[in-house]
């Protein structure tokens, strides 16, 4: 039995702003440990001999990062595929059947942002479905409900299959349910929770959405025939996917298929959809506050606390969510952290970027982050990681100065390429040709003062890239 991850790393996670962001969002973020959420979907399999080598399915913008967060743990990826635009999850999973090759394998489809604390459950529960996955089953897996959850779809088991055990055929999917509802579904004990994670043949679910999602699979498989390398990326062609259907694969098969199956397990599985539902996977004081960073709490209970870059204190308060970052501050009611998206919503119609981007901005050969801003000028903190360089640019609207705090910069201005180190400095006229690298072994800091008309990150003119921006 040969098992290949396709783990699937969209989405934005609006529910756990403001430390999720759309250029970094949750799976790209380690929330629950040192590692990402997608360092860790993916390490949880790296010890069993049957898994092959993943296939990671993410948006353009996120493709360095991903790549990146890979090579940070020794994972070498089948392909990194680049969605061109935000399909759903039954197109992304279309096309990685369509590039997995080898027919003998099953797709084991995970999302990237997935909490799972008992590993031994979870591939217990991927080895019984394999089972039915390997008879032509779509295998979903069902988590065994601890209460009558209103936030999660659910999945009615029926019959358990013939030497299959463990597996059952899926009687109906069900939407998230009222609470009388859930409290219902608790109490018949055949009804699970939708995990959104599957395991099965390519070809079957290929064939499966070729009946009942045809334009899907048409654009799709154009997408896929188009596509082409950029770099160690696998973009699919942007006309041919822009063109499919919208939809995730409960919606496009499995709620319409005759072949679905579903595998019930207690695997320690939380979506991580909301701040309370982080809170659940951390680890709580005896008062059942979950605390990370720089904080101060007196008489304070049942709340997340969490100070990414300043000391953050709490006193005589409950139930509460306490969100700090370097630009943002989050204070909510823990029954109101649903709520959070309609805070991106309000940034989003004001025109506003806090829910897109951090002050510290990651780039492929590093990061910058903003200092300070005013009219006709901004400040930034700058890293280059050893060996990297940026882009060969040039702006029309800005100058720039640059300080070298720490490492060594190798600088090209116009016709003039020069090493600078500690405590140097150069000028960048507006209009000139230039280039920063770092051809040492540290990691370069500098600052970066620019002045000018127009500062936008927008007025650049790229005539060289290394990573194939320009």
């Amino acid at each position: 039995m040969k098992i290949v991850p396709v783990i699937l790393s969209g989405g934005s996670g609006t529910r756990l702003w403001p430390l999720s962001r759309a250029v970094l969002p949750k799976q790209l973020l380690p929330l629950v440990s040192e590692n990402t959420m997608l360092q860790e979907t993916l390490l949880r399999l790296a010890s069993w001999a049957e898994i092959e080598s993943p296939i990671v399915v993410c948006g353009n913008d996120h493709r360095f990062l991903v790549a990146e967060q890979l090579r940070q743990v020794g994972l070498n990826p089948a392909a990194i595929v680049l969605e061109p635009i935000a399909r759903n999850t039954a197109p992304a999973i279309a096309a990685a059947s369509l590039i997995l090759k080898d027919t003998d394998a099953l797709m084991l489809v995970l999302p990237a942002d997935h909490v799972i604390t008992d590993v031994a459950a979870f591939e217990a529960a991927v080895r019984r479905a394999s089972v039915a996955a390997s008879m032509g089953k779509l295998t979903t897996f069902g988590i065994e409900p601890t209460h009558p959850e209103t936030g999660y779809g659910y999945i009615q088991s029926g019959d358990g299959l013939e030497a299959a055990e463990g597996c059952y055929t899926v009687a109906r999917f069900v939407e998230k349910p009222d609470a009388e509802t859930a409290q219902q579904y608790l109490d018949a004990g055949n009804f699970y929770w939708n995990s959104g994670m599957f395991l099965f043949k390519p070809a079957i679910f290929l064939a499966e959405l070729k009946q009942h999602a045809p334009a899907m699979l048409d654009a799709v498989t154009m997408a896929v025939a188009n596509s082409y390398k950029d770099l160690d990326f696998v973009r699919l062609h942007e006309a041919s996917f822009a063109k499919s259907p919208s939809d995730s694969i409960d919606y496009a098969v499995m709620e319409k298929t005759q072949l679905a199956a579903v595998v019930p397990a207690n695997m320690g599985w939380n979506d991580v959809g909301s701040w309370t539902a982080l809170k659940e996977v951390q680890p709580n004081d005896e008062s059942g506050n979950a605390i990370r960073g720089d904080v101060y709490l007196r008489n304070v209970k049942n709340t997340l606390v969490r100070a990414e870059h300043r000391f953050v204190a709490a006193v005589g308060v409950e139930d509460l969510v306490i969100v700090e970052t370097g630009d943002a501050i989050l204070v909510a009611h823990r029954d109101c952290a649903q709520d959070v998206k309609n805070i991106v919503d309000h940034l989003k119609a004001s025109g506003r970027t806090e829910h897109q981007v951090h002050p510290r901005v990651y780039r492929p050969w590093g990061w910058y982050e903003g200092i300070d801003v005013g009219e006709r000028f901004q400040v930034k903190r700058i890293m280059v990681k050893p060996g990297e360089k940026l882009s060969l640019q040039m702006h029309h609207h800005r100058a720039e100065h640059w300080v070298v705090v720490s490492g060594s910069a190798m600088i090209t201005v116009d016709d003039v390429t020069k090493l600078y180190t500690e405590n140097e400095s150069t000028y960048i006229p507006i209009g000139s040709t230039h280039r920063l690298e770092n051809p040492g072994k540290l990691p370069l800091h500098l600052i970066e003062v620019q002045s000018g008309s127009y500062l936008g990150e927008d007025d650049i003119v790229r005539f060289e890239d290394t990573y194939g921006r320009n």
